[in-house]
């Protein structure tokens, strides 16, 4: 599998720079946690009224929690949640969350982190997750590969994805231009994200959705597994370097 259209027609005919960073989403990418998230969103919504299906939450990966709220509650409610009401529903849904079997690492994901590291780019996590039990956990599973200086958590931002908001920050936090990066994601509005910051964004398709929805938002390379990113990243950081 090569890249090389990928890489130029990404560059548009623009110098071409080296490679310094790797930008990771957490969730569905490092964690196979997406299904924990999504069974404790439809639970919770649905208790306070807000029918959702799990299907739906991985739409809305990525998000803040109050943006997802938000979202149903203009859907049922015609309005805003109130301040209450988004810490009363996140709340709830934390600890659901948190009474979940724990997610296990995703097949694939450290030998990714390992051939990124040997490369000597910085890897950085952008996440729409703020909790801190998820948080604590990539040191845990993947010692040596993370630093708190360079982890974009919900509680760093104002806007979530699909705003560039979190991945223009984790571009200043590694210190590297967008042309200089790249992003590893799952999902829709994640790629939409990272497309809109103007980064090379590999989208790894580890859940349900359709590889379409992925594509249609502007994912400049495809894999269905963090395992086939794996065994093609030294590929792409060649021709990247080319």
């Amino acid at each position: 599998m090569t890249f090389k259209s990928q890489i130029d027609a990404y560059r548009k005919g623009k110098p071409a720079r080296k490679l310094r960073a790797v930008l990771f989403d957490m969730d569905g990418v490092l964690f196979d946690s997406m299904p924990n998230h999504a069974a404790s969103w439809a639970k919770v919504c649905t208790e306070f009224g807000l029918d959702m299906e799990p299907e739906e939450a991985y739409m809305h990966e990525g998000r803040t929690g109050a943006s997802t709220i938000n979202i149903l509650a203009n859907r049922y409610w015609k309005r805003d949640a109130t301040a209450e009401e988004i810490e009363q529903i996140y709340k709830e849904k934390c600890r659901l969350f948190n009474a979940c079997p724990e997610a296990p690492k995703m097949p694939g994901a450290l030998q990714v982190l390992q051939e990124v590291k040997a490369a000597g780019l910085t890897i950085v996590v952008v996440t729409g997750s703020g909790q801190k039990s998820l948080l604590d956990r990539l040191d845990h599973n993947y010692p040596g590969f993370f630093t708190p200086e360079l982890i974009v958590s919900s509680k760093d931002v104002k806007h979530g994805k699909p705003n560039p908001e979190p991945y223009l920050m984790g571009l200043e936090k590694a210190g590297v231009g967008a042309d200089e990066a790249l992003v590893v994601e799952n999902a829709p509005l994640g790629v939409r994200a990272g497309v809109a910051a103007g980064i090379f964004t590999i989208a790894v398709n580890t859940g349900p959705l359709p590889e379409k929805v992925l594509t249609d938002e502007g994912a400049n390379v495809l894999f269905d597994s963090m395992t086939a990113l794996a065994q093609n990243f030294n590929t792409l950081n060649s021709e990247w370097e080319a």
